[in-house]
């Protein structure tokens, strides 16, 4: 007996709303509609104005923050949950506080895994992101995590610029691991940078591990935040050598004095997604559409087929 799928619904948290209606354009459907009302406190209360009962819902919204972004993806999981939403999928491009994945020092609190927690218990059944922090914030979660890569839409992106010396970049130690990945998947060279801060967002001292000379240099990076070490790692790269600096980032943060820095730096140009909006405009920042990637999964989780195709690396 065949099993019956019903169409599935789509809503876009407000932060979201110009992302998610490109999902939904891929997709093929139009977004549901949500109306939030807003008392003179702040307080909100966002409203399905159609029935959800039986359905798959797909939550659409970045959670950077403000905290009001999260709350939104809470209020609006319990209300598909007490709407009775047979599943309810919270779509997060950018997932925030990922940086808090692990206490670094005493008496600091896990809030990645804090939020994961409070996704499960307003009702999330599964998670969509892209590009998480760190890898391992998937074990936070007791629900099935998908976690794509921001590579499917930078790599061929990359191949069309057509760079000769190519050399990919990692900004810090940390993503030494995804540049490999990029270096492996374009068949590069790569060096790493390495940086000392003297605290959050202020970097005392950089260094490079590798050669750049005569390079055209591609930083990656999972997020752009300050651009503090982007541009420094720019300045470090001309310094030595280097024929041009580009930077690829999945999630545009960019809070700040970010985008002066980049307009003053040494980059070529910054590429980004869409999972986060931005807030100014720049020469220098080229977004890529991550629409069609969320679609093209959101469709394939919903007719419970392989997702794997969608993996570069």
């Amino acid at each position: 007996m065949s099993q019956v799928v019903t169409d599935a619904k789509l809503f876009a948290c407000t932060q979201s709303m110009s992302l998610a209606q490109d999902i939904a354009k891929h997709y093929g459907i139009p977004l549901g509609n949500v109306i939030t009302s807003t008392y003179s406190d702040g307080e909100f209360q966002p409203s399905f104005e159609e029935s959800v009962r039986g359905a798959r819902v797909f939550i659409i919204g970045s959670t950077n923050p403000s905290s009001d972004h999260l709350m939104e993806m809470l209020l609006m999981l319990d209300a598909a949950k007490r709407a009775s939403a047979r599943h309810i999928t919270a779509v997060m491009p950018y997932f925030g506080w990922a940086r808090q994945d692990r206490k670094d020092k005493p008496r600091v609190p896990i809030a990645a895994k804090l939020i994961a927690k409070m996704l499960e218990t307003a009702g999330a059944t599964r998670i969509i992101t892209m590009d998480l922090h760190a890898d391992q914030i998937q074990g936070f979660f007791e629900k099935p995590v998908d976690h794509l890569f921001a590579s499917t839409v930078f790599l061929p992106y990359l191949r069309n610029l057509a760079l000769d010396n190519l050399t990919i970049a990692s900004p810090d130690m940390g993503g030494s691991k995804r540049a490999y990945a990029y270096s492996k998947a374009l068949e590069s060279d790569v060096v790493i940078c390495y940086k000392q801060r003297a605290k959050a967002n202020l970097i005392s001292h950089m260094e490079l591990i590798g050669d750049v000379t005569g390079k055209n240099v591609v930083l990656v990076d999972d997020m752009v935040d300050t651009a503090g070490t982007l541009t420094k790692a720019a300045d470090v790269m001309i310094e030595r050598g280097a024929k041009s600096v580009r930077a690829i980032c999945t999630h545009p943060v960019l809070s700040g004095n970010a985008y002066e820095r980049i307009n003053n730096s040494k980059l070529e140009e910054l590429i980004v997604t869409d999972s986060i909006p931005l807030t100014e405009k720049s020469d220098k920042i080229k977004v890529v559409s991550c629409a069609h990637l969320f679609a093209d999964v959101m469709k394939a989780v919903h007719e419970n087929k392989s997702i794997s195709s969608k993996f570069l690396m």
